[in-house]
C-alpha cells in the first residue's frame, strides 16, 4: 500500500530538520542528553518570555506582566516531555487560546453582576467554570494541554490578568509562539520536536490473511461455550 509523502519531506533536510521531520525514524536518545537539553531549553524558553514582555515598552504600556504564570507548567511539556501528543503543537498554541479565550468570556459574564462586591463573591464560581469549560473545549477541539487550565483560572482570579481584557488573547498568542520558537531549535539540537504538528500519524492496519493461518482459522479443536451458554468463547 503507497502512503502519502509527508508534506515537510518537500524541504531541503536544512529546514525540514528543524521542523520535527526526520526520513527515518530518530534513534534513542541517552538519558543524559535529555536531562541536559530540557534544562537548557526551559531555561531559554522562558528566558525568552520574560525578555520580550519585560523590556518591550509596548507591553509595559498596556500593564503585561512579565509572563503569564501558566507557561511554566507547559515548559515541563513542550521542553522536557516533547513527544508527549499534550506537548505538542496543537496543543500548545490552541489549548492556551481556547482558555484565555474561555477565560475571558466567563470573566466577563460575571462583570455583569451589578456590584464589583458581588463579582468578588463569585469569583471562585467563575474560576472554577472557566477551568470546566476549557477541559470540555479542548477535548472537542482536540487541542488538550494541561497549562492550559491555569491560563483560564488566571482571567478570572487574577487581577493583573483581568485589567487586560481582551488583549490577553494577543498576549497569549505571542507566549505560545515565542514558546514553540525555542521548541523547534533548541528540541532539534539532538532530539525530534514536534512528533506531528496537527495530528498524529496513524498507522493502518493490514488486512488478515487466511492463509497465515492464526487461532482464528484453528478448527481442529472445538469452542465450547462458558458459564452455561454466554456468547462467549474459549478454546479447550
Amino acid at each position: 500500500m503507497l502512503h502519502p509523502v509527508h508534506r515537510l519531506s518537500r524541504f531541503p533536510p536544512a529546514v525540514s530538520r528543524w521542523l520535527g521531520y526526520r526520513a527515518t525514524p530518530p534513534a534513542t536518545t541517552p538519558n543524559y542528553i535529555v536531562w541536559f537539553w530540557s534544562f537548557i531549553a526551559a531555561f531559554c524558553g522562558i528566558s525568552v518570555l520574560q525578555a520580550v514582555f519585560s523590556n518591550a515598552h509596548y507591553f509595559l504600556e498596556r500593564g503585561v506582566p512579565s509572563i503569564v504564570a501558566s507557561y511554566s507548567a507547559s515548559a515541563v511539556l513542550i521542553y522536557g516531555a516533547v513527544e508527549t501528543p499534550l506537548a505538542q503543537p496543537r496543543a500548545l498554541v490552541g489549548g492556551h487560546f481556547v482558555g484565555a479565550l474561555t477565560g475571558v468570556i466567563v470573566q466577563k459574564l460575571f462583570r455583569l453582576l451589578p456590584t464589583e462586591e458581588r463579582y468578588m463573591e463569585l469569583q471562585w464560581l467563575a474560576g472554577s467554570l472557566s477551568v470546566a469549560i476549557t477541559v470540555v473545549a479542548m477535548q472537542m477541539t482536540t487541542t488538550t494541554h494541561p497549562p492550559a487550565g491555569a491560563t483560564a483560572l488566571l482571567a478570572t482570579v487574577n487581577q493583573e490578568i483581568i485589567d487586560l481584557s481582551w488583549y490577553y488573547l494577543p498576549v497569549v498568542l505571542l507566549s505560545s509562539t515565542l514558546a514553540l520558537a525555542v521548541a523547534l531549535i533548541i528540541n532539534n539540537i539532538q532530539r525530534r520536536y514536534p512528533v506531528f504538528w496537527f495530528a498524529p500519524v496513524i498507522a493502518l492496519p493490514a488486512k488478515t490473511s487466511p492463509s497465515l493461518g492464526g487461532p482464528e482459522n484453528d478448527t481442529s479443536q472445538p469452542s465450547t461455550p462458558v458459564d452455561g451458554g454466554s456468547k462467549e468463547f474459549t478454546q479447550v
